[in-house]
């Protein structure tokens, strides 16, 4: 088994470094969900590619142990609010990274309006001045239940639970002045034009 002392990581690197579609998506997902790095991209990824093994799996797998393992799933992928109503196994397979993306606790604290941008929400959480479901959560990646979404809320000790902090409200940009074009130059009598320039007279 190894030594149970040794991290072992926890996502899987893809197949080919240098693919040129790949690259641009991820540089695309870390700037819209302020990520602080690749890895993270890898480790959702990882999450989703085992929802779907696992659906793969069941496809073919009968018996009473399959739909245990199938409602299972079922009932875990619905609480983290990435399946709805009666779902079915093509659904699990149907699932994106964006859709794992979206319910990370930084996200969801950018979608409630705690936070101005992706990585000031990152910045609020890491600080310890977020909690969900009453205990202070530091891990931006956490993956948060349906449940326990509405819960979502400021530490009652910290400063930015008021909108009017200077953390917290929004910057207004200043509106961009637009120049009046130039008017034109006509040639008139005296006045060579454009054109007649340089001509011996």
């Amino acid at each position: 088994m190894g030594d149970p002392a040794k991290h072992r990581r926890k996502y899987e690197k893809p197949m080919h470094p240098w693919q040129r579609g790949r690259i641009e998506k991820e540089r695309i997902i870390l700037s819209n969900y302020g990520l602080k790095n690749k890895k993270e991209i890898w480790r959702m990824d990882s999450k989703r590619k085992s929802f779907a093994d696992q659906a793969k799996r069941l496809i073919a797998a009968k018996g009473k142990q399959a739909d245990t393992e199938r409602n299972l799933l079922f009932t875990r992928l619905i609480r983290l609010g990435l399946l709805f109503g009666t779902p079915k196994l093509d659904d699990v397979l149907s699932l994106t990274l964006e859709d794992v993306m979206n319910r990370r606790l930084q996200s969801l604290v950018h979608k409630k309006g705690f936070a101005r941008s992706m990585k000031q929400a990152r910045q609020f959480i890491t600080h310890q001045h977020i909690m969900v479901g009453g205990k202070a959560v530091t891990a931006p990646s956490y993956l948060v239940p349906l449940t326990q979404e509405s819960s979502i809320t400021f530490l009652q000790q910290s400063s930015l639970g008021s909108i009017d902090h200077p953390e917290r409200v929004p910057i207004q940009k200043k509106p961009t002045r637009q120049r009046p074009p130039r008017p034109q130059q006509r040639s008139g009598p005296g006045r060579s034009g454009p054109g007649r320039r340089g001509q011996r007279r």
